[in-house]
């Protein structure tokens, strides 16, 4: 056993070895977003490769999308009916579910979902051709993986998000009702004039934000953890788990900080 001064020798390395990874990875993370964000002027140039993504991304996660805001409205209703039974009028289920949904469920589900769908075959997708040499031989060819892979996907990304919120948040209030009928009866018009009692337009206009935000979060992260992937399938694995957990973390901080901020 070393001395006690040894030891605390070597945990001060292994924190400053951290440290210096973290900063050093932290920098490798802003240079990649520069390049990126330097070449989104370069979309509009190729459109067929963000009409490709906004269809990849937006398009075929629709299915999906309506399944998972259905379910997440009819919970949510339904819960509130049980909470309100004896407490508030049947409108007020209306209030909370349209309250909720446009600020804050519709645009976390959304991106929480994507975080999984897209965001994991992004980075998959990426790194499979990091591993494999074909972003080198872009490069050898003078094409930029930048300009032509990593921007279109950014774009289609910020763009389908938003919409995707939209088709979210009508599913899940409209699924709202059909259970608030079916559980307490409760008129269409009632609850839709509950859900219009209290609605504001910049409250759709912050869920547009969040779910524009978290598009970001999403692609930038499957990119950045795609494109520098190594040690093959293994590390194709590793970068598609890295991607999806910094992407779930970030979009929950920057719904959180956006509510402070906006609302």
């Amino acid at each position: 056993m070393g001395s006690p001064l040894a030891l605390a020798d070597a945990l001060a390395e292994m924190i400053g070895r951290e440290v210096r990874g973290l900063f050093a990875d932290l920098r490798r993370f802003l240079r990649f977003q520069r390049e990126v964000l330097k070449t989104l002027p370069y979309v509009v140039v190729n459109p067929s490769a963000l009409v490709e993504q906004l269809y990849v991304i937006g398009i075929t996660s629709i299915p999906l999308i309506i399944v998972t805001s259905s379910f997440t409205g009819m919970v949510f209703s339904w819960q509130m009916a049980y909470q309100l039974a004896s407490l508030a009028p049947d409108i007020y289920i209306g209030v909370a579910v349209g309250k909720s949904v446009m600020v804050e469920l519709g645009p976390v589900l959304v991106s929480m979902v994507m975080c999984g769908r897209i965001g994991a075959a992004m980075c998959a997708e990426l790194g499979t051709m990091a591993v494999t040499e074909q972003l080198d031989a872009m490069k050898c060819l003078n094409l930029s993986p930048y300009r032509y892979l990593l921007a279109p996907r950014l774009v289609a990304a910020v763009i389908m998000l938003p919409v995707l919120t939209v088709i979210a948040s009508l599913i899940s209030i409209l699924s709202g009702w059909g259970v608030a009928w079916l559980g307490r009866e409760v008129p269409f018009d009632i609850f839709m004039n509950g859900v219009r009692m209290f609605y504001e337009d910049w409250d759709m206009v912050v869920g547009l934000i969040k779910s524009a935000v978290s598009g970001y979060i999403i692609a930038v992260f499957a990119c950045y953890f795609g494109y520098y992937t190594t040690n093959g399938a293994e590390g194709v694995g590793r970068s598609t788990k890295a991607s999806v957990v910094a992407a779930m973390t970030s979009v929950l901080v920057s719904a959180l900080l956006l509510s402070e901020i906006l609302l």
